[in-house]
């Protein structure tokens, strides 16, 4: 099952991201079976203000552990994290933009 993984960033949280995102890209990598997207959230102006991460786990306790595991967490970079269930209801891929910007 779906969970979604929304995660708002601390005001300082730059250099945390910084210091850590070689481990964090590193963690899904190593766990590109159950990431079905991922993505930084962005304030109107581009800037970035949190993430957000959607994984196939069987059930919320996977979530959770999954979730304090990963290595922006684990470094206290988020203000908050709330993980939800999600059923999975449309899906076209082909209205994803072309860019990683959303263009």
């Amino acid at each position: 099952m779906f969970w979604i993984i929304y995660q708002a960033d601390r005001e300082d949280a730059q250099h945390i991201r910084d210091a850590t995102r070689e481990a964090h890209l590193a963690y899904l990598e190593e766990h590109q079976d159950i990431v079905f997207l991922g993505g930084a959230l962005l304030a109107d102006d581009a800037r970035r203000i949190g993430s957000c991460l959607i994984i196939n786990v069987p059930d919320r306790a996977s979530a959770e552990r999954w979730s304090l595991n990963e290595p922006f967490r684990k470094a206290g970079l988020f203000s908050s994290v709330t993980i939800t269930r999600m059923r999975k209801g449309q899906y076209n891929p082909n209205a994803a933009p072309k860019t990683a910007e959303g263009d």
